[in-house]
């Protein structure tokens, strides 16, 4: 990796990394491109060495060496509204992109729901461009994750597959946190329970709807999209369907504060004469009046698992192909 330009430009060079260090050269190059087959007591000498000297990886050598690009794409098949108007976005966002920096690796963000961005996107992602894919907001079947494996794009999703098996993903329990916040406001004395879906061809809404008939069976339901404007339309459909409603779960927090304007719109007191729960324990849920009560998905968590599991792939690890479901929590605040 040690180029005539670099010597020209006074860069330090591999060379003198492993002088420093008292290492060999190949040591020096497998501790740069994360290879675990180095000693912990050479890995720090040459950690140390490289920040003592300011030496900077060629990338492109470094590429040719390990047929790595160093980039990872993180791929969101929403709308680009959606992406900045949603706050859980941003915060897997935030996540995946620190652990991404810490790994001296690039992240490549990308967002396709029209055709024409799903067709650069298909394009895009082949291992001339990344090491791998994080898929974010998948709908019903998509055939993507298969054919980026097939290319030898190693893949890991948000959201277990909808009707396979095969897939390695990170889910927080949705049905397990519906059903906790449903059976909060059942223990509370709610009796006419109804439920905003979010969209059925999304493994997140099915669950949350789940969870909800657990514990209400067949109740009062209007479906949505987890956007607020799906949330306030489905309020005045359960509204005028079925005015006895006195609690209300929404499948997302933005959800829930769409559902609240038209409450109040309504004369409807919260928690007074309808008790209301989001799902995400997003930054909404802080602002709205009354603070939501919602379930917290642990996202921070949900976001270091999808980089391990992806580094994990990358570096020939057996990830069993499978999938890691992450407990959630109900934070109880005025809503309900």
């Amino acid at each position: 990796m040690t180029t005539d330009r670099s010597r020209a430009s006074g860069r330090p060079t591999l060379e003198e990394v492993a002088l420093r260090a008292g290492v060999g050269r190949g040591t020096v190059s497998r501790v740069v491109n994360g290879s675990a087959q180095v000693s912990p007591r050479a890995k720090a000498a040459v950690e140390d060495a490289i920040e003592e000297l300011g030496y900077v990886p060629n990338r492109a050598a470094r590429t040719l060496v390990t047929q790595r690009t160093d980039s990872v794409a993180l791929v969101i098949f929403e709308s680009g509204e959606r992406f900045f108007a949603e706050p859980f976005f941003g915060r897997i966002v935030q996540s995946i992109s620190s652990v991404l920096v810490a790994r001296n690796l690039q992240m490549v963000l990308m967002i396709a729901q029209a055709p024409e961005e799903r067709r650069r996107l298909e394009g895009y992602l082949t291992r001339q461009h990344v090491d791998g894919a994080l898929l974010l907001s998948l709908h019903g079947d998509d055939p993507l994750p298969a054919l980026l494996e097939d290319r030898g794009v190693a893949t890991v999703r948000v959201g277990r597959p909808m009707h396979t098996d095969s897939g390695t993903f990170v889910d927080a329990d949705n049905r397990a946190g519906a059903r906790e916040a449903v059976g909060y406001l059942r223990s509370q004395g709610r009796r006419r329970i109804a439920a905003i879906t979010g969209p059925l061809d999304m493994a997140a809404g099915l669950a949350r709807l789940d969870g909800y008939r657990d514990i209400v069976g067949d109740g009062p339901v209007a479906f949505g999209d987890f956007s607020q404007e799906s949330g306030e339309a489905a309020m005045q459909r359960l509204l005028e369907q079925y005015p006895d409603v006195d609690a209300v779960f929404a499948a997302s927090d933005t959800m829930a504060a769409g559902a609240l304007r038209v409450l109040r719109h309504y004369g409807r007191r919260v928690p007074q004469d309808v008790a209301l729960i989001g799902f995400d324990d997003s930054v909404v849920a802080l602002h709205t009046e009354p603070p939501l009560t919602s379930v917290d998905q642990p996202i921070g968590e949900m976001g270091r698992e999808m980089v391990r599991l992806l580094l994990a792939k990358l570096d020939g690890y057996d990830t069993d192909d499978g999938g890691i479901v992450l407990p959630t929590r109900l934070v109880i605040r005025g809503s309900a």
